[in-house]
């Protein structure tokens, strides 16, 4: 009795660190948004250029790798999905297996976790440094809000940055997954264009839009406010890097699992299954 008492305590006050957290990041959302709003000592343009060169980084930069991986990841998928298919003669449905494993869970799934490696420990750590080295006071002493010069940006750009990731692995993986293994597999090009035209729905595009938007959200709210939680020292930076990783990978995650879940809840309600 004493181990399971025990046990939910831990789990009560895990949740409540959970919630708490979560508080705390939704305010640091807010306070940035106003701040870039109604308290601005630098401009909009200024604003503007900061999310620009995010955008560069965490966009531009990173598509060589999203390539080589929407690539390799719609090669495999289409290898074993027709293989799969051919042995019960149900080919045609080639185009729904893409569209659910690709569109709905790996391309928002695998361009998160692309961008948290590349850019979230690079936004965490050079907030904590910014922070250590005392350059948000030398803008407060300025007159210059940190969270609409430096939050806000990376979280706007951050986004845009996710969504532009996402649809760029989407088509990738898609289409250049098929050339990829046209050499390997005798399937026309127009069977398997039509078979994904068929397979898209208005609800594949809501799905995106969600999942993609909210995780690059979360992702860089995420190492933003870890960012922040550095105080004086130097050392800090590692220990918030690593926080700012593991936490946005565990929210990105569960975010993506319970969307998932809701949309073919709803799918099964819509059958009457349910």
């Amino acid at each position: 009795m004493a181990m399971i008492l025990s046990y939910f305590d831990e789990v009560g006050h895990r949740l409540i660190k959970t919630v708490s957290y979560t508080l705390s990041v939704l305010q640091m959302v807010y306070l940035s948004c106003r701040a870039a709003l109604f308290d601005q000592a630098q401009g909009m343009r200024t604003v503007f250029s900061v999310v620009s060169a995010q955008i560069y980084f965490t966009g531009w930069q990173a598509m060589p790798l999203v390539t080589i991986l929407a690539l390799a990841s719609g090669a495999i998928i289409i290898l074993q999905s027709t293989a799969q298919l051919n042995l019960i003669g149900n080919a045609a449905f080639v185009g729904n297996l893409m569209v659910m494993i690709i569109v709905r869970e790996l391309g928002p799934l695998m361009t998160a976790l692309i961008v948290i490696a590349r850019s979230g420990t690079a936004v965490s750590s050079e907030i904590g440094n910014m922070r250590a080295n005392r350059e948000m006071e030398a803008l407060e002493s300025v007159g210059i809000n940190p969270l609409s010069y430096i939050v806000f940006p990376r979280i706007l750009g951050g986004v845009l940055s996710v969504l532009c990731l996402a649809f760029y692995f989407n088509v990738i993986a898609l289409i250049g997954g098929y050339l990829v293994t046209r050499f390997m597999q005798d399937m026309p090009f127009s069977f398997y264009a039509e078979s994904l035209a068929q397979a898209f729905s208005f609800e594949d595009v809501e799905v995106f839009l969600l999942k993609n938007s909210f995780s690059g959200m979360i992702i860089f709210v995420v190492c933003c406010y870890q960012g922040m939680l550095v105080k004086q020292s130097a050392h800090e930076v590692p220990q918030v890097t690593t926080k700012a990783v593991v936490n946005s990978i565990i929210y990105v995650t569960g975010f993506n699992l319970i969307v998932t879940t809701l949309f073919y809840l709803n799918k099964l309600m819509v059958l009457g299954i349910i």
